[in-house]
């Protein structure tokens, strides 16, 4: 299950204690699930964030990403100015 099928699930779980409908028992379950959910939702964003710092790491690799993305590095552009600053 993926980040967004787990956070969907949560909220309806969420959404299903609120109404206050459920049995103690039923509202355990959901509890029980609800933090299996969150725990698993933790983990993806841990990964995520790993993934995000080791690309920040690599300040080559990122400023090729962004050159390439049309996002241009701090000196992008420069060669191509009308003398204000702003390419032509």
């Amino acid at each position: 299950m993926d980040f967004e099928q787990s956070m969907a699930e949560l909220e309806t779980i969420v959404e299903e204690m609120e109404t206050g409908e459920l049995t103690l028992q039923q509202s355990m379950r959901r509890f029980e699930r609800g933090m299996e959910l969150t725990k698993q939702c933790q983990k993806l964003l841990a990964a995520a964030e790993q993934k995000v710092q080791i690309l920040g790491s690599d300040g080559e690799r990122l400023a090729e990403f962004v050159d390439g993305e049309g996002g241009g590095g701090k000196d992008a552009g420069a060669a191509d100015t009308d003398g204000n600053g702003l390419p032509f």
